[in-house]
């Protein structure tokens, strides 16, 4: 925010309306909402509000809960080159399964004790990164940045996660075998997260992501997911944030050499 041109009661303003905004916010609606003359003011403004939604130390999860890992491909349809969705980029998550507590009042526990098993579980905190493929070393080292030592892990079978027993964590793995019930059962959660994640991408942004710019788009929906019970304090925080945060020059973002925080180093778009 310093040394800009935009006065910082429209960064305050900007700032507000990316936070309390349930379903997000466009670069075309942010422009018009706050009376931008170009659209390249909006969009800077937002990937540098986006640069301060990622808190440098912050915790890795899974310390009292399992956790859930599943990868999936994001992407647009595209025209002129064939049949089917070019172009798309491998996404890993991590996300915590808790269960809820039950209720101390008698009559509201009985009720509780009836309810199905789905309604008695809901999802933590939200980890999600763009990788370069499914090598076991890069999901390995997603891994070990993104959840705790010795926390139980619960995935797929694929083999690229084969090393995470001898790593020291309880690692619980399915076959799926294209069956939806083993889906919903093995990994409830994280599968609801990224089709949470597609539409919101499709719907607000309307699929139209940059490879290279994805993992900030990452980062605010994480932003906003983790802080989804208390969604008056996501503008707070993204204020205290920024104000420790380095921030995307416009040659930078727009070159493709910046690193957006949280994702893979060294990974290369073409």
């Amino acid at each position: 925010m310093q040394d800009t041109r935009t006065p910082l009661s429209t960064w305050f303003w900007g700032a507000y309306l990316m936070t309390t905004q349930t379903p997000g916010i466009s670069s075309v609606q942010f422009q018009r909402q706050l009376e931008l003359k170009r659209n390249q003011t909006a969009f800077m403004m937002l990937h540098k509000l986006r640069a301060g939604m990622v808190r440098p130390d912050r915790d890795k999860i899974g310390k009292e809960w399992p956790v859930e890992i599943d990868e999936c491909y994001v992407g647009g349809a595209t025209r002129g080159e064939g049949k089917g969705v070019h172009h798309k980029s491998l996404v890993v998550g991590a996300v915590e399964f808790r269960t809820k507590q039950p209720p101390k009042d008698s009559v509201a526990r009985k009720k509780w004790m009836k309810l199905p098993p789905r309604k008695k579980i809901y999802a933590g905190r939200l980890r999600l990164q763009v990788v370069p493929d499914h090598r076991m070393d890069m999901l390995t080292e997603f891994v070990t940045e993104n959840v705790a030592p010795k926390a139980t892990i619960m995935s797929d079978g694929w083999q690229g996660y084969n090393e995470l027993m001898k790593l020291g964590y309880k690692h619980k793995s399915l076959i799926m075998n294209g069956d939806p019930q083993n889906a919903e059962d093995h990994l409830p959660m994280i599968h609801v997260i990224i089709s949470n994640l597609k539409t919101w991408l499709l719907g607000t942004h309307h699929g139209r992501i940059e490879p290279q710019h994805l993992q900030a788009y990452l980062n605010e929906y994480v932003f906003r997911f983790n802080r989804r019970f208390y969604p008056m304090n996501s503008f707070n925080s993204v204020l205290g944030l920024a104000a420790k945060s380095v921030f995307p020059t416009y040659e930078q973002l727009y070159s493709g050499a910046w690193e957006h925080p949280g994702g893979c180093p060294n990974i290369e778009f073409r």
